[in-house]
């Protein structure tokens, strides 16, 4: 017995290879114990995450549903993935002798997905958290929430809902730590070692993009904020400060505006810009279009016709009535109530949610002065100070973030203006569906009713082929006292301006605007119809030919190309009849094409609009093509035949000459249905 002790030691320690092998046994012990850490402590953090979602977020109804998607954000879709990596998890454990691998392997799997799930709630958390806060100002509140979490879940203690909301960001951040647990434990020669380290690695990157995307959307949210604020408050936030920077992202602008610094150039977001320029464009104007439906149809429910005494006795009369009645009084408030409920509320909710976005856009232009402004002395000096390297910071965040989610956000916004437009378009087959149906009884009062389809078409073209041939026997008669086609003619007392940019830039450089142009962007002009531009350059700075810079003779800036035509000059033209001299050695100008001589109309006098007109000042008054006017005088005050003075919807004005004609008298024409 003496010697089996004494040998059983040595035995022990003294061989080499036993001590090889203790280590590898407390290795792999260790390993075991950290792969069973992971897995356990995996099912318990996703049992508490369906409490949560489930047993709390129910019981917490007393809360707004916008409060409780805040506090709860995307849960669902983490215990989603979560419960997935769950089971792959644990499917592991019946393959132990490879366990530590497809571990490793089974993280970068679900690398991005858990940074996809985990970074949207982390993003968020902030903004929960200072919901709980006004939570604990309300004790009566406060009371209920702490009560529904102690008996869901009675560890969570006084921290209540803290306890519970943090938990996501927790466990994100300590799978590191647990791979680098079983990584420690492992051999280096092991086949799972260097998966392990990539594993290690992956989820170490995770917590970093996390990290970047919470930063970029703590900068977003400061700067995506629309304040409704006065210009009293505007000017009380003015500073040294503020004033300083505007000024230096102003010359920083005009500086590359007259192409002194190179412009940073980043096609991908000048598109994603441009398309969510036009998504929010067509936004606005569905917007403007419904609500001038809406007025509109409230204009026609305030119309009763049927509550007049027609003074008609007895046949469809009394019908008609009955059946307005009806639909004013049901279809058309219930169709105005869904239109209310399924149009323009959604609609209103869409172009709110953009205005966020589009003041981020506005905000990354200003950024990007600044970043430019700091890349430039970073050349020239090779340091920049704190203040400056945030502001570089801030827009690589924001170009960063914008680019990133512009492209889902139009995806997003497109679909929602076509499933609203469906909706409207839905709504309006609903409104005729049920007018027929009320309306089916009435129909038999109509003088066709009894002729079949067929034959009611045939007698609708016969009928409209008639009335056609007198609608164009009609033009004819028009056409023959029309004068030619003219371009607007300038503005009274506008030929020296027009023959100063003549003088300066020659006849070759003016183009004369062709219909009214309203100024929205930055550098754009508004211009009126009919005036004369001189053209600087045929594109702006951007390289876009669609978009001239022309000189007005008093202001420089952009103008769309598609509103401007060639301004011709003609020389040696003989002046209006009627006045001394019969030519003069200065050009005279006029827009092509030559008008011919303005055909004199008598005094008090029928005259025919041929062409629509805006008038530009109070001494004329607009036109619609076709409109019938009251020639009172034609000329001006001073003996000019070009602009005749004319009455229209009693108001008085001068028009062109050129856009009138002696009212024709055609046979009476018209057209109805045959009995």
């Amino acid at each position: 017995m003496a010697e089996h002790g004494t040998d059983e030691p040595s035995s022990r320690t003294g061989s080499p290879d036993g001590e090889g092998q203790a280590s590898g046994d407390r290795l792999s012990l260790h390993q075991r114990l950290a792969v069973r850490e992971l897995i356990d402590t995996e099912l318990s953090y996703l049992h508490l995450l369906r409490l949560c979602a489930s047993d709390i977020r129910s019981r917490l109804q007393q809360l707004p549903q916008g409060d409780l998607d805040v506090l709860f954000s995307n849960i669902d879709d983490v215990i989603e993935v979560n419960s997935r990596f769950l089971h792959d998890l644990q499917e592991t454990t019946s393959r132990e002798e490879e366990q530590v691998y497809l571990i490793g392997n089974l993280f970068l799997e679900f690398q991005e997905e858990l940074e996809r799930v985990y970074r949207v709630y982390c993003a968020s958390y902030d903004q929960a958290l200072l919901l709980v806060e006004t939570y604990r100002k309300e004790p009566e509140l406060q009371r209920e929430i702490q009560s529904v979490i102690e008996a869901v879940v009675p560890q969570a203690g006084p921290s209540g809902l803290s306890f519970l909301l943090v938990i996501p960001l927790q466990r994100i951040t300590k799978y590191p730590l647990l791979l680098q647990k079983i990584l420690e434990n492992t051999v280096p020669d092991a086949s799972a070692y260097p998966v392990l380290q990539r594993a290690v690695s992956a989820l170490q990157d995770v917590n970093t993009n996390i990290n970047e995307y919470k930063r970029r959307k703590e900068v977003a949210s400061k700067y995506a904020r629309v304040e409704q604020l006065t210009l009293r408050e505007r000017l009380a936030r003015l500073n040294t400060h503020t004033l300083s920077k505007k000024t230096t992202r102003l010359s920083q602008l005009l500086k590359q505006e007259a192409g002194l610094v190179p412009r940073t150039e980043d096609k991908e977001f000048d598109d994603l810009e441009e398309r969510f320029h036009w998504v929010s464009l067509c936004v606005t104007e569905m917007k403007n279009n419904v609500a001038v439906y809406l007025d509109n149809l409230e204009a026609f429910l305030r119309f009763r016709p049927q509550e007049c005494d027609l003074d008609i006795t007895g046949g469809p009369v009394p019908e008609y009535c009955s059946l307005m009645r009806e639909l004013q009084l049901q279809a058309f408030p219930r169709f105005k109530q869904r239109l209310e409920g399924l149009v323009w509320q959604p609609l209103c909710t869409l172009a709110k949610a953009l205005a966020g976005p589009q003041n981020l856009v506005r905000k990354r232009l200003d950024k990007l002065l600044d970043f430019e402004r700091v890349e430039e002395k970073l050349l020239e000096v090779g340091s920049v100070t704190y203040e400056e390297q945030e502001a570089r910071h801030t827009y690589q965040a924001l170009n960063s973030l914008l680019v990133a989610e512009l492209p889902q956000l139009n995806r997003l916004a497109v679909r929602w203006l076509g499933q609203i437009l469906c909706t409207f378009v839905g709504l309006q087959r609903d409104l005729a569906q049920q007018v027929l149906q009320r309306a089916e009884g009435s129909l038999a009062q109509l003088p066709h009713y009894h002729l079949s389809e067929p034959v009611f078409w045939k007698l609708v073209e016969d009928t409209l082929g008639q009335n056609g041939h007198q609608l164009r026997s009609f033009q004819e008669n028009f056409e023959k006292v029309l004068p030619p086609p003219t371009v607007q003619p300038l503005l009274p007392g506008a030929e020296r301006q027009v023959q100063a940019l003549l003088s300066r830039y020659g006849p070759e450089k003016l183009y004369q605007v062709t219909s009214n142009v309203s100024g929205a962007g930055t550098l754009d002009l508004t211009l009126l119809r009919g005036q004369v531009v001189a053209l600087l350059q045929n594109k702006d700075t951007k390289g876009n030919s669609s978009r001239w810079l022309v000189d007005t003779g008093g202001h420089r800036g952009y103008a769309p190309a598609g509103k401007l035509e060639l301004y011709h000059v003609i020389s040696g033209q003989e002046e209006i009849k009627g006045q001394e001299g019969p030519h003069q050695d200065s050009h005279h100008l006029a827009p092509e094409p030559i008008p011919a001589p303005v055909p004199s109309l008598p005094t008090v006098t029928q005259a025919v609009a041929v062409y629509p007109f805006v008038a530009r000042s109070s001494h004329e008054v607009s036109l619609q093509a076709g409109q019938l006017v009251t020639v009172l005088e034609a000329q001006d005050k001073k003996g000019n035949p070009e602009w005749s003075l004319v009455e229209v919807n009693e108001q008085k004005g001068y028009v062109p000459s050129s856009f009138l004609a002696r009212a024709p008298s055609p046979a009476p024409w018209g057209w109805s249905l045959p009995s």
